[in-house]
């Protein structure tokens, strides 16, 4: 048995790791990058070593060793799948927290992976899953198979590099990106083809396997609702399986651990159509999942509940699982949401900036990040997950939402409102989900309430030194009649076409009249609280957080929605809704420049590719505002670029 552990990830992974290390008696030990010095998962570790690489798996393995790890835990993401490095861990002695090398080597790669279930009779999507196709035999084969089809790297997951292509004239410029984005996130560029199920389910079994052949599985999760392959609410049990067809499932989960010799940890992914009247084996994921907590939310062993990561220490010590299938049933409901640095408005763009204020509702959350984090590109944009748990489906969405509404986090950007959203779409409460729902769902136009504000402009009133007279300060007095009312025009930061709005204040925070615009003056109260203000307007009294960054943002957030305002004198007179003169294409996040299309002095059309920029594995391609030639051009592949930087002028042609 092993009495530390090597954690070889960061985040809210390493946190949730280390809590049940701890439990189990053991040592924890973290790793951590220069970027990562103060992150939490450094101080939730007994002891943290500095690496310079979270993908450097020698200089990993040479940390544990300086520190006397005994094991490692390769945590979700990073080398959690990798075969060489679990080999690495081996060959140094410590004990590997994680399936085979060999399991890893076949189910790591999708074409591998089927070749290994079929004999086990494991259902397949029709396709092609030849290697080594050239562009064009998979051209050939997607013609064969019939459209709609999926691209997708035959190496890694996550939803990076896959496409759905619809129809013929589209699939050279989608077997180009998918092998450029397979080549960019894994290394490697072989791709496969598979018949694209319309309406698709995604459900996902997690299996349990010991060292002494024992193999459980611990029910589904439905990972249905995603976007752009990733998965962004996940739920356990689905919406939509009977007892039969879990138990198919199940079953065909369990003998593709089995045809592997899996050991530890594992989750089998399936698409099914709208009904699971059928399914097909997707891939298997060697490692423990993102939404791992859902599972743990409802499975009772014997009547108790499980802790994943701890069966996974138990398995890799050598200990039996001690149960069998039968003393395994699910109870109630269990729904997760991954809160994102991402702006739903700008296409779900990664954002990122300093944490200055964060609440977290009574539900489970797993976090990596507290006030003062700074979140930037490096990274995966997920902030934290927020779970909660209810007897049957809809009371644990309806705790979720009420959990999400007690959510706040200021300073950065992120897709809470929008979850709120999401959750709250008949056919999401319904559970008639499939991958393409999000899709199709749209984002609502970013709007920033009259309350909120009036709330800021208080909230500025409020910040005013101690003993001196707002009417001074803002506004004076009218010789002969009633002081003038301080004035304030807000503007909405990081809002697309957003209009300043005036809002005139007469009297203190506690005894006022406010009027927005040309409206008529209403009575208002604002009171200052210890993180922000409380608000009664029109009979209503709302608590408020705020925070104010050194440059004159003010961040401010009630029922889980956060807004960015900005008084106007502030803002650079250079400075548009859209970040850039109608010819300038600016960057649209924090992230590298991967492609550079275009040349100096080069004549573009409408819409023409410009540049590409990669963030967090995600691209994002530029194109050309106006047909015109190229007169300035910033942009240089493999530059690190901040967000609205100028990357390309296109000068419009005569008379455009």
């Amino acid at each position: 048995m092993f009495s530390s552990v090597l954690i070889a990830n960061r985040g809210e992974i390493a946190v949730r790791i280390a809590a049940t290390v701890r439990a189990r008696g053991l040592r924890s030990v973290a790793v951590y990058t220069d970027a990562d010095v103060t992150s939490p998962h450094v101080r939730a570790a007994d002891v943290a070593v500095r690496i310079a690489d979270y993908l450097d798996g020698a200089a990993i393995v040479e940390a544990g060793r300086r520190v006397g790890a005994q094991a490692v835990h390769p945590g979700y993401g990073f080398l959690a799948e990798n075969a060489a490095f679990a080999r690495q861990v081996a060959d140094a002695g410590m004990t590997w927290i994680g399936p085979p090398p060999e399991a890893i080597d076949v189910m790591g790669d999708k074409i591998s992976a089927k070749a290994a279930v079929e004999p086990a009779g494991v259902p397949l999507v029709p396709g092609s899953g030849a290697k080594g196709l050239t562009d064009s035999e998979l051209a050939d084969a997607a013609r064969e198979v019939g459209f709609p089809v999926l691209l997708k790297p035959s190496a890694g997951g996550g939803g990076k590099g896959m496409h759905v292509v619809t129809r013929d004239a589209d699939l050279e410029d989608a077997i180009t990106a998918a092998r450029r984005e397979a080549r960019g996130s894994f290394g490697d560029d072989t791709l496969l083809l598979e018949r694209y199920v319309t309406d698709p389910r995604h459900v996902e079994i997690q299996v349990l396997a010991d060292t002494h052949g024992a193999v459980v599985h611990l029910g589904e999760r439905e990972c249905s609702l995603q976007r752009r392959h990733q998965k962004v609410v996940e739920e356990a049990p689905s919406a939509v399986l009977d007892e039969k067809q879990r138990a198919a499932m199940g079953e065909a989960a369990v003998d593709a651990a089995k045809a592997c010799g899996y050991v530890g940890a594992g989750t089998v992914e399936f698409v099914t159509n709208a009904d699971a009247s059928e399914f097909f084996f997707l891939e298997m994921n060697t490692r423990l999942q993102v939404e791992h907590p859902v599972t743990e939310e409802v499975v009772r062993v014997r009547g108790a509940r499980i802790d994943l990561v701890a069966e996974q220490l138990r398995i890799a010590a050598g200990e039996p699982l001690g149960y069998a299938q039968d003393d395994v049933t699910l109870e109630g409901h269990a729904v997760e949401v991954r809160l994102y640095a991402e702006d739903p408005a700008r296409g779900f763009l990664p954002t990122g900036g300093r944490v200055l204020a964060l609440e977290w509702p009574d539900v489970r959350v797993d976090a990596g990040v507290e006030v003062g984090s700074e979140i930037g590109s490096a990274y995966d944009p997920m902030v934290a997950k927020i779970i909660a748990y209810g007897p049957d489906r809809l009371a644990a969405l309806d705790r979720l939402d009420e959990a999400l509404a007690r959510t706040t986090v200021l300073g950065v950007t992120t897709n809470l409102t929008w979850l709120r959203t999401l959750l709250a779409d008949p056919d999401v409460r319904a559970g008639r989900l499939d991958t393409g729902l999000i899709a199709r769902l749209g984002v609502p136009e970013p709007q920033v309430p009259d309350d909120v504000v009036i709330a800021a402009a208080l909230a500025g009133l409020l910040r005013l030194p101690d003993g001196d007279d707002a009417f001074d300060t803002l506004g004076g007095f009218r010789l002969g009649g009633e002081p003038a009312p301080a004035r304030w025009t807000l503007v909405p930061v990081g809002v697309e076409r957003a209009e300043p709005v005036d809002v005139a204040i007469r009297g203190r925070a506690d005894a006022a009249t406010v009027a927005l615009g040309e409206d008529d003056p209403r009575p208002v109260v604002g009171t200052a609280a210890v993180d922000g203000i409380v608000v009664t307007l029109d009979g209503v009294t709302r608590r408020y957080r705020t925070a104010l960054t050194g440059d004159g943002v003010l961040w401010i957030a009630r029922d889980g929605g956060t807004w960015a305002l900005r008084e106007r004198e502030r803002l650079s007179a250079a400075r548009t809704a859209g970040g850039a003169s109608d010819g300038t294409v600016t960057s649209p996040m924090p992230g590298t420049v991967t492609v550079v299309e275009v040349e100096l002095n080069q004549e573009v059309d409408a819409g023409q590719r410009l540049v590409v920029v990669e963030a967090m594995k995600m691209e994002h391609v530029l194109t050309a505002p106006v047909a015109g030639t190229v007169t300035e051009l910033a942009a240089k592949a493999g530059a690190t670029v901040a967000l609205d930087a100028p990357l390309v002028t296109v000068t419009p042609s005569s008379g455009e």
